[in-house]
């Protein structure tokens, strides 16, 4: 497929969309709208058998909704994938990593848009203060036993994409948090 032409259709600071024009490998033309907009981490923050979630209302859903921390830089600021993921955790949960592992990377919706996304794993984890932005202030973060997870999964209280996609390479890494691991070894019972 080759693109024969572009125009933005939109833009605001966190977005733009723009229609392509095409012509495809057997001559027909098309049309595609395109959403571009920056690339994000999502953070796997694990201790103690679970996880650390965050909920917040989400506008386009009308509803809150539970996730992993995740988020891009805001605008003016920039930094490495690593960064980012810190970052990220940080502000939404004041929680600070002793160590990130890089879990994986993927497109949010390939047929739409631009948007890709990194995964990490947060262990060895330290409290501190958030630094939530002003669109986050109704964000609470909670830690979750894995069992927990598992049911809210199970029963559609836990829907966002990215993080699905996060815990199911968590998953297919035969992962499991650290602490568990420790535990384990330990011979807890």
């Amino acid at each position: 497929m080759r693109t024969t032409g572009s125009r933005e259709v939109y833009r605001n600071p966190w977005i733009r969309v723009r229609e392509d024009t095409v012509e495809r490998a057997d001559g027909s033309t098309g049309v595609y709208s395109v959403v571009e907009k920056p690339d994000f981490a999502v953070v796997v923050a694990a201790e103690r058998g679970g996880f650390w979630l965050v909920e917040q209302f989400r506008h386009p859903l009308g509803r809150r909704a539970w996730e992993f921390p995740q988020g891009t830089w805001a605008a003016g600021s920039s930094g490495t994938a690593e960064e980012l993921a810190r970052a990220e955790l940080a502000e939404e949960t004041g929680l600070r990593a002793g160590r990130l592992e890089h879990l994986g990377h993927a497109d949010l919706a390939p047929g739409l848009s631009t948007q890709e996304f990194d995964v990490w794993l947060a262990t060895d984890l330290t409290p501190g203060p958030t630094a939530r932005e002003a669109t986050e202030a109704d964000m609470v973060a909670a830690f979750v036993p894995e069992a927990e997870l598992r049911a809210m999964v199970r029963d559609g209280r836990f829907t966002d994409g990215p993080s699905l996609a996060a815990w199911a390479l968590l998953l297919l890494g035969g992962r499991e948090p650290a602490t568990r691991r420790r535990a384990g070894s330990a011979g807890r019972g």
